[in-house]
């Protein structure tokens, strides 16, 4: 057997083989910085009209108790359902952490979004095991390793004609960290796995919609649902990534097989090329233009009553992502350039409580979105789209001019959160969805010792609202 010729079989027995020792100390820390951060926004995700939709849905179902965990909530559910409330909830507001990609091909950050479908799955399935943070975090790590690994493999055509990976890919990271956790044999995982791309799916002409984090949440139940059914002897091909009619051929015309073909682990891809967690709530692509315009005003004292008119640059792939030139609400507006440079000049800053719909449609916010014009620009394009090229010039009324550039932006690789950074956005997000303070601080302790936990239930009882 070849990891060529048999890659789901190849990474049905990575899942199988992998042990706590494979993962380094540095894999296990970026894990936590992701977890935690994962954590905040199914902490704040649950407080939005998403998140309180689904409550509603799931209270409709009358699913009665069950093992795990709707973050921040009282609601204790079957853990396919867990996993899709959760899901929701991370991607709800767009701040959830983003894969980079390698080839020159690919779109850089923009591959999919690991944690949204890998964690809520991980902790779902955990805490009915009542496993150990050890045992969950080796679950989450593969999860997300499977997913990023399928999206960089897979051809670029599978985002550019329409899918959404999160839900597409994300799925696969669901179904392996849940089959980890149930300790199922190879050949039950590649039937996990296989089931699993029964049920990926995911469009990106849904952007800006409710429906985007309602792709993480499905991608995240539908892989802890293929793992379980697997493990009750439900029949599935074992070659579902590969064959001919299998997922890449299907979703992207084929694949890149140097890519992915024993390549899992080595190195991690949470490690290399890594993964960028969000300071703000919108398109991973906003993000070097937002550090650079930041870097921009505090630099040079901009006053946005100054502003004359401000170009953005990019290369063409980024505003066939950010496609709300003129956002009417607060979905639309994450994925805004424009919205974004205006809300940074008039506010010096874009946190949850700028994305709302009141501000988007705010007559000065409309005003200064007017004066960005969003363009492809050569020098961008030429960077090529493993980077995230950004050129800012701004024309100020005296006539001054003023030019930046940024190929990353703040929580990239190039220039990390630290885990109190990430813990300051956890408070944060734990703040906004009006969590108990002191239940936001434990959580925060006990991530940072994630991997010694006994069990991963005192962690989810920690995320569960008191009653009132």
């Amino acid at each position: 057997m070849t990891a060529t010729t048999h890659l789901t079989r190849y990474l049905a027995e990575f899942i199988q083989d992998a042990k706590p020792a494979d993962l380094s100390a540095e894999v296990t820390a970026l894990g936590k910085k992701s977890i935690l951060d994962g954590l905040g926004l199914a902490l704040s995700g649950g407080a939005t009209q998403c998140g309180e939709l689904v409550h509603l849905h799931l209270s409709e179902l009358n699913l009665g108790q069950g093992a795990a965990t709707v973050i921040g909530t009282r609601l204790k559910v079957a853990p396919r359902f867990a996993a899709f409330a959760n899901g929701v909830a991370i991607h709800a507001d767009d701040y959830d952490d983003t894969q980079l990609a390698v080839a020159t091909d690919r779109v850089y950050g923009l591959l999919t979004h690991p944690t949204a479908p890998a964690l809520p799955a991980a902790l779902a399935m955990g805490e009915q095991m009542q496993a150990s943070g050890e045992a969950v975090m080796l679950a989450y790590h593969l999860g997300v390793e499977i997913e990023c690994k399928i999206a960089e493999a897979i051809n670029p055509r599978h985002y550019q004609t329409g899918f959404h990976t999160t839900g597409s890919c994300g799925t696969f990271a669901a179904a392996a960290a849940s089959a980890k956790l149930l300790g199922l044999d190879a050949a039950t995982i590649a039937r996990a796995l296989s089931i699993a791309g029964s049920q990926s799916a995911g469009l990106r002409e849904n952007f800006g919609t409710m429906t985007k984090p309602f792709h993480a949440g499905r991608s995240s139940e539908s892989g802890v649902t293929a793992a379980q059914f697997a493990s009750y002897g439900w029949t599935a091909t074992d070659q579902i990534l590969e064959a001919p009619r299998g997922f890449f051929s299907a979703a992207g015309g084929g694949y890149d097989a140097a890519s992915i073909a024993g390549k899992l682990g080595a190195p991690w891809t949470i490690a290399s090329p890594g993964v960028s967690i969000k300071p703000h709530p919108s398109g991973s692509l906003t993000h070097p233009g937002m550090t650079e315009m930041l870097r921009l005003i505090r630099a040079h004292k901009i006053q946005a009553s100054d502003v004359v008119r401000v170009r953005v640059g990019t290369n063409h792939n980024m505003p066939n992502a950010l496609i709300h030139h003129r956002p009417s609400n607060e979905l639309q507006a994450k994925f805004s350039m424009e919205f974004c440079m205006a809300i940074l000049l008039l506010e010096g800053r874009a946190g949850l409580g700028e994305f709302t719909d009141e501000v988007v449609l705010r007559p000065d916010v409309r005003a200064m979105i007017e004066k960005v014009d969003f363009v492809v620009d050569a020098d961008a394009e030429a960077a090529g789209y493993h980077k995230m090229t950004t050129l800012i010039d701004i024309e100020l009324a005296d006539g001054t001019k003023l030019s930046g550039r940024s190929d990353f932006g703040k929580g990239s690789p190039a220039d990390p959160m630290s885990y109190e950074e990430v813990a300051n956005k956890f408070l944060e997000n734990a703040d906004y969805a009006k969590f108990p303070t002191h239940q936001a601080k434990a959580v925060v302790e006990m991530v940072r010792d994630f991997e010694h936990l006994p069990r991963i239930n005192g962690l989810m009882a920690a995320l569960t609202r008191s009653a009132a």
